[in-house]
């Protein structure tokens, strides 16, 4: 069985991440979201174990203590780390696995995982990214400023990705990323067994 995918997305907060995500769950049964682990405070409607594994700040430095981790960072106040175990058993079984992570961790796993496919969300213009965050209702003008201040950090690391994904829809997003997923798994360094096969005819 080939192993899966491993699919890195990032992009601002505020551009739509989970909300393409979501879709491309709805749309797709061949990619699996792995659940990140923060300390930040769950918002309404999310649910532990489900949309993040929801820590205390001693529990994940333990976890960091046990290499319990693929990666972390602390961004804007908050501890944010990929769980091990999960993704690696996920990719053995042939499953496509999507990390939801930070620029930094994302290079991370570039290091750990140099077939990994990163992806960039983008949102049409700054302005209407300024405007998603706003109608959230979620934070206070100085958490905005602050996630607004680090987004222009982050667009800095945009040409180290594989492929950049623009939400102007969330439909047409989710669409593209599927496609991004799909020829992926076609690429010929995916694909030797088949092409083997070929050869031996």
């Amino acid at each position: 069985m080939k192993p899966g995918l491993l699919i890195v997305v990032s992009g601002p907060a505020g551009v739509g991440k989970g909300s393409i995500m979501k879709r491309v769950r709805e749309l797709s049964s061949e990619v699996i979201l792995s659940v990140s682990a923060t300390t930040r405070k769950p918002r309404p409607g999310e649910v532990d174990g489900v949309n993040y594994f929801f820590k205390t700040r001693d529990e994940f430095e333990e976890m960091i203590a046990q290499n319990s981790l693929i990666e972390w960072v602390e961004y804007c106040g908050n501890y944010y780390g990929t769980p091990k175990d999960f993704v690696c058993s996920e990719l053995e079984k042939g499953h496509n696995v999507i990390l939801e992570i930070d620029v930094e961790g994302s290079l991370n796993i570039r290091e750990l995982f140099p077939d990994a496919v990163l992806c960039f969300i983008l949102p049409p213009t700054y302005a209407e990214l300024e405007k998603r965050l706003r109608e959230r209702k979620t934070e206070d003008e100085t958490t905005i400023a602050r996630r607004l201040s680090r987004a222009r950090e982050e667009f800095e690391y945009i040409s180290r990705y594989d492929y950049i994904v623009l939400n102007d829809t969330i439909e047409e997003a989710s669409q593209e990323f599927l496609c991004i997923v799909q020829a992926e798994k076609m690429r010929t360094t995916r694909n030797q067994e088949l092409i083997n096969s070929f050869r031996n005819i």
